[in-house]
C-alpha cells in the first residue's frame, strides 16, 4: 500500500467516543484534514452506514462513502481510531477500531482487502487496539 495512504497524523489513539455518529464524524474529519476528501464525503459516510452497517466483526468498523461519493474523493487515504472502551455500532456490535477509508477508482477495493486481511486475525486487532504508538499500528497494516 502507498505510504501516503497511511500516516501518523490520521491516527487517533485512545479516543473517547460516545456513539457511532461521533466515530464516523471523526473518521471522516481525519480524511478531510489529510486532504483525501471534501467535507461532503462525511455525509456520504453516514448515508452508507444507513444502508448497511460498516461493522465487519472482530471489533472493527470501516466507515466509508457510498458509490455516489467518488466526486468528493481527492486521493486515497485511511484514518484509524483506536477506541479502547469501544463504541456501539448497533445490534450489540462494539467496535474498538474504527478505520475510515476513501479510495480513488478501484483503490478502495485494494484498501478494503488489505484492512480485511490485517483485521481477520483477532490477535492483530487486539494488538492494534492495545498499541501504544502510531508506528506499531502502521507496521501491522503494512505487514498485512
Amino acid at each position: 500500500m502507498k505510504k501516503d495512504v497511511f500516516s501518523a497524523d490520521k491516527i487517533v489513539m485512545n479516543a473517547k467516543i460516545s456513539n457511532k455518529q461521533e466515530a464516523i464524524t471523526l473518521a471522516g474529519q481525519l480524511l478531510v484534514q489529510g486532504e483525501h476528501v471534501t467535507d461532503s464525503y462525511i455525509e456520504k459516510m453516514f448515508e452508507r452506514e444507513e444502508l448497511m452497517t460498516t461493522y465487519i466483526g472482530n471489533g472493527v468498523a470501516i466507515p466509508h462513502g457510498t458509490n455516489e461519493s467518488k466526486e468528493f474523493i481527492k486521493s486515497s487515504g485511511i484514518s484509524i481510531i483506536q477506541v479502547p472502551n469501544g463504541v456501539d455500532f448497533g445490534n450489540g456490535n462494539i467496535a474498538y477500531l474504527i478505520i475510515g477509508i476513501a479510495g480513488i477508482g478501484d483503490e478502495h477495493l485494494e484498501i478494503l482487502s488489505n484492512i480485511a486481511i490485517a483485521c481477520s486475525e483477532e490477535e492483530n486487532v487486539k494488538i492494534i487496539v492495545n498499541a501504544t504508538t502510531k508506528e506499531e499500528i502502521i507496521e501491522i497494516f503494512e505487514r498485512g
